[in-house]
């Protein structure tokens, strides 16, 4: 799901909001969200999942293309534990698709 999509669903679901108020919420929850992490924070949504900082050391990598190996810098990835009750969602979903 898109930014936009994700607008227009909102949007649609909720009355006395159109969409570019919903819009500027979402643009406001996510620079949030992002400042939370930058500062090295964690964010945690119940039933949903948390959301924490984490560091990649360096490493030596290889091009897939040539072989060739290459050093990767070190940097910081964001880690995305799922929330029980996500997780029963998504299961209970794969199991009337199968």
């Amino acid at each position: 799901m898109t930014r936009s999509e994700l607008v227009a669903k909102l949007a649609a679901r909720t009355t006395g909001l159109n969409a570019p108020d919903v819009a500027a919420c979402v643009t406001h929850i996510l620079d949030a969200m992002a400042a939370r992490l930058r500062a090295g924070g964690r964010i945690e949504i119940r039933g949903f999942g948390a959301l924490s900082v984490g560091y990649r050391a360096p490493r030596r990598g290889r091009n897939p293309a040539t072989g060739a190996e290459v050093n990767v810098a070190g940097k910081n990835v964001v880690r995305f534990k799922m929330g029980h009750e996500l997780r029963q969602r998504v299961d209970s979903y794969e199991a009337r698709e199968s």
